[in-house]
């Protein structure tokens, strides 16, 4: 049988030890993703609607429409969503996984995002595939994202996960 291409052992009975600062036997995480506003979008010159990330099962890209139940998703997390986390985490130091267009479409929270002092990373350009596309037009897009995040922001990306699969 030949070797599976995957490693579903991991560390197995043996993990390493790990020396976290003051003894501690836990260490936590949080990172919010601000993707509103970056979807697939005939009004963001798309070709069609997203279809990729949501709650609508089975959901496909409607090509050349605007597909409401899909906005109302996105735009449900920007109206109430970021502001729900915001009042409960607002006190932490968290990681933001900004995409750029989302985040220069919402100057109020970015401007919490910032209040907060978040660290703010890259999420990419827009919340779009990549596995496929020709890897001089990726890097034309990380260019324009580190560019709009650092417009927008102020000051260049902490950080960088594209989120989608790239080649």
């Amino acid at each position: 049988m030949n070797r599976y291409p995957r490693d579903l052992t991991g560390y197995g009975a043996t993990p390493p030890a790990a020396n976290w600062p003051g003894g501690a036997r836990i260490a936590v995480q949080i990172v919010l993703n601000y993707e509103e506003g970056s979807e697939n979008n005939i009004l963001h010159g798309d070709t069609a609607s997203e279809a990729f990330l949501s709650e609508i099962t089975g959901a496909q890209p409607w090509p050349g429409q605007r597909h409401w139940n899909m906005e109302s998703i996105y735009e449900y997390g920007a109206r109430a969503g970021f502001w729900r986390l915001h009042r409960m985490l607002g006190d932490l130091p968290i990681t933001v996984y900004g995409v750029a267009t989302a985040l220069a479409r919402a100057p109020e929270q970015l401007a919490a995002m910032k209040a907060a002092n978040w660290e703010i990373a890259s999420h990419g350009l827009k919340w779009i595939e990549h596995k496929d596309m020709p890897e001089e037009e990726e890097r034309a897009q990380i260019a324009e994202a580190i560019r709009l995040h650092t417009e927008a922001v102020g000051t260049p990306p902490r950080g960088w996960y594209t989120g989608r699969c790239s080649d």
